[in-house]
């Protein structure tokens, strides 16, 4: 059983690498929830908050790191 506490520090630390581009372009990302089953739910903020590319940036951008960050993480989700 994975400590859900070492694995949410994990997820905000592989959410930290990707912040930078994403405050480049006007917005940002917070993390909400890491669930039991390895989903990562974010909050995009800023310009990110209904940009129609937002969801390709989740999941070729960040989704694509945390997952390769944290491995145990299933899937990465957008929620308001």
């Amino acid at each position: 059983m994975t400590d859900m506490g070492e694995l949410q520090k994990r997820v905000e630390n592989a959410i930290t690498k990707v912040r930078p581009y994403l405050q480049r372009d006007g917005g940002d990302i917070e993390l909400v929830e890491v669930t039991e089953d390895g989903v990562v739910k974010v909050r995009l903020t800023g310009a990110c908050r209904g940009c129609p590319y937002s969801q390709i940036t989740l999941q070729a951008g960040v989704e694509r790191v945390i997952k390769h960050e944290v491995p145990e993480v299933t899937k990465v989700e957008a929620v308001l």
